[in-house]
């Protein structure tokens, strides 16, 4: 029983994260969007003038829920990943909660470390780009 609510909260919580970029406006900045929901202004930006791994992230994902892909990949490539993810296992998780068995299969440790990893990689690379090349 324990095992089925966890994973109906993670679903929830997923779909609740992407319900909530659906309703946000993205920022023409490629940045900033997160600040609609009352939360203040990257730090990082602030102090040094450059943006964070994370910065765009929230855009990202307004973006890739109206389905402008290129706008979410500028915004933030491994937001946008980490959006397709979440719009992927929000409805699994969620569903095999309710089901009380996995639908389709459970997941897979090594995919799901590769694909955090690849998320993780992609952002970075991106970050350490617009460093250096003053995207």
């Amino acid at each position: 029983m324990y095992e089925r609510l966890v994973l109906i909260a993670a679903g929830s919580l997923l779909l609740a994260l992407l319900a909530t970029a659906a309703w946000l406006t993205p920022s023409p900045r490629g940045l900033g969007t997160h600040q609609q929901l009352g939360l203040p202004p990257c730090t990082i930006v602030a102090w040094f003038g450059i943006r964070c791994p994370s910065c765009g992230m929230t855009t990202a994902w307004a973006h890739l829920l109206r389905g402008q892909v290129v706008s979410a990949l500028r915004a933030n490539a491994g937001g946008a990943m980490l959006a397709l993810a979440a719009a992927v296992c929000g409805p699994w998780l969620l569903g095999s909660g309710l089901r009380g068995r996995w639908l389709v299969s459970p997941p897979r440790e090594m995919l799901t470390l590769a694909v955090g990893l690849t998320i993780v990689v992609v952002t970075l690379t991106q970050w350490v780009l617009r460093i250096s090349l003053g995207w």
